[in-house]
């Protein structure tokens, strides 16, 4: 079978393959084209697998392209952060990365020669006088009184604006189109304004810089993009898209695109707000494993891997919907689950000892890595008279569904012995401290030798070669599925979305031989080990199973 046969398909590939069927292009080229002014999030990642994987599929190019037109808000830190987030995902851009900032002369000769043509003027209103002028979706706007100056005069005035001989807010170049458009885009925008700023690509030459809608179609025509694909709001900026290519002397004419941006429940994706949440410390910083930043999935324990799966099983439409959040764990369920290797650990410990088990004795039991997967190996569990037990697993007493640790009855110690508990140790709480039980020596690996059926399963940790770890739960940072259309959307935030416990976990997870970054500790969810800590720290990717719409629910 071909392997275009294999490609998932949506509306914007059956437009490139009739460009290519009827000639209109014979090479594909995209671009991703992030603004430099945070880190990406996952809706960038539905952008960047659908500009990329069509590069990929269709044996074009893709370029990464940093619209750097404001520099009062980038940074060099977020162009490198935007870099590392695509590499990551598995996506390599054609030659070097590409900066809007690169264009600025052609751009700068755009401008004049749309002033030239009488197409554009400079405009000494302020910008609150602007946006009184530029009417409502039902009333037309009204024309500027510097709108008719003579071309002679702007291209002087906007001379003056590029020298540096008028102050921030002064003045801007506005396009001259139609003030009683039903589109509000077209209504004589402004392409440059004045920003005495320092740029972190050109440093201290410019102090006038193009707008985004005027840079972004230039950039492309001059990139020979064939296939510019943006989000739905840009839909109506596509007017003057074309209205700018239209009224350049530039060759190239490449076409606008736009499919729906990615709304995910319980969740903001506004730049906006992701900056609010990080300027005001709701957060730790733009990668804290509850931002739905890339960085932020990364550092979770998220895998490429499971984030392009995610891309491509919400697809690429014109609808806009909200994506549940539980399709997005499905997915690093689903690669975690087949590809991530089992350890034990214990997040809320109490301790067992063995009574008849030697003092002196210490063993070193084989479990897999992984139940399923031979080729993941196997690995050495110490095993000692002490081990600890989750809290939760024991009980004084109890009915016949709880499977686990009983007075006077027995379970089995993952991958180890059949013991039976005999008597408990309280604190001046009255909270079970510790488990005195006995062990069936000829328990490991088999069943007892009378016949007993022993269904319960418990993990454990040695206490004497176990490691103390900290472990992180992280939960959804919002409690409501629309945030963003809350009054105050940190009002929702969840009080509860990050619980730390301190534990132990098993040497393995800590052996970096093993090469192995993600686990399912078992029975209780899936973690990587977080390195930004030189104490050992593991971060809760996912649980087992979806409970938060149990929880929601009632249930």
């Amino acid at each position: 079978m071909a392997e275009t046969e294999h490609r998932p398909t949506n509306f914007v590939r059956q437009i490139i393959d009739k460009d290519i069927a009827n000639k209109v292009h014979s090479t594909i080229k995209t671009r991703f084209p992030p603004e430099p002014n945070g880190f990406l999030h996952i809706g960038h990642a539905k952008s960047i697998c659908l500009n990329f994987g069509i590069a990929q599929d269709y044996q074009g190019s893709c370029n990464l392209r940093f619209d750097d037109t404001n520099p009062t808000k980038e940074d060099i830190s977020y162009v490198n952060a935007i870099k590392e987030d695509v590499q990551w995902l598995g996506f390599e851009w054609a030659g070097e990365p590409c900066y809007s900032s690169g264009y600025f002369d052609q751009l700068h000769g755009y401008a004049i020669e749309l002033i030239e043509k009488g197409l554009a003027f400079v405009d000494f209103c302020s910008q609150e006088e602007i946006r009184e002028m530029r009417g409502t979706l039902t009333q037309a706007g009204t024309h500027s009184p510097y709108r008719d100056t003579d071309v002679a005069t702007n291209l002087a005035e906007f001379e003056k604006m590029t020298a540096g001989e008028y102050e921030d807010g002064k003045c801007c170049l506005r396009a001259k189109i139609d003030m009683a458009s039903s589109f509000m885009v077209m209504r004589d925008p402004v392409i440059y304004r004045i920003k005495h700023a320092h740029h972190h690509q050109t440093g201290d030459k410019w102090c006038v810089y193009p707008m985004y809608d005027f840079t972004h179609c230039i950039s492309d025509a001059i990139e020979g993009i064939t296939h510019s694909l943006c989000s739905l709001e840009f839909q109506d900026n596509r007017r003057l898209y074309d209205w700018v290519i239209e009224n350049i002397s530039i060759d190239t004419v490449p076409r606008q695109y736009e499919f729906s941006r990615l709304n995910l429940e319980y969740t903001v994706l506004s730049k906006r707000k992701l900056i609010q949440l990080v300027e005001e410390k709701f957060v730790d910083g733009w990668d804290d494993p509850r931002m739905p930043t890339v960085a932020g999935l990364r550092r979770r324990g998220y895998t490429a891997g499971a984030i392009r799966e995610f891309c491509a099983r919400i697809g690429v439409t014109k609808m806009e919907n909200q994506v549940e959040m539980s399709m997005l764990e499905s997915c690093i369920r689903d690669d975690l689950n087949e590809n991530g290797p089992r350890a034990m650990a214990v997040l809320d410990p109490i301790k067992v000892i063995i009574e008849n088990y030697p003092e002196d004795q210490h063993e070193e039991l084989v479990a897999p890595n992984h139940p399923s997967n031979e080729a993941m190996g196997t690995r050495l569990l110490p095993f000692s008279r002490e081990v600890w037990i989750e809290a939760e697993d024991f009980r004084e007493s109890a009915n016949k569904k709880f499977k686990r640790l009983v007075l006077d009855k027995e379970v089995r110690l993952r991958n180890a012995y059949v013991i039976k508990a005999n008597r408990v140790e309280k604190d001046e709480d009255g909270n079970v401290t510790t488990v005195y039980c006995t062990y069936d020596d000829e328990t490991l690996g088999k069943d007892p030798a009378d016949g007993r059926k022993v269904k319960g399963v418990i993990h454990w940790v040695d206490a004497s070669k176990g490691c103390a770890a900290e472990f992180r739960l992280y939960d959804r940072l919002f409690t409501v599925p629309s945030p963003a259309k809350e009054d105050d959307f940190t009002g929702a935030i969840n009080p509860d979305s990050l619980e730390v416990k301190k534990g132990y976990i098993e040497p393995s997870a800590l052996q970096s031989e093993q090469g192995f970054s993600a686990w399912q500790f078992e029975r209780i969810g899936y973690f990587c080990r977080d390195t930004h800590f030189d104490t050992p720290v593991f971060n809760r990717t996912v649980g087992l199973r979806d409970t938060w719409a149990k929880i929601q629910q009632g249930g």
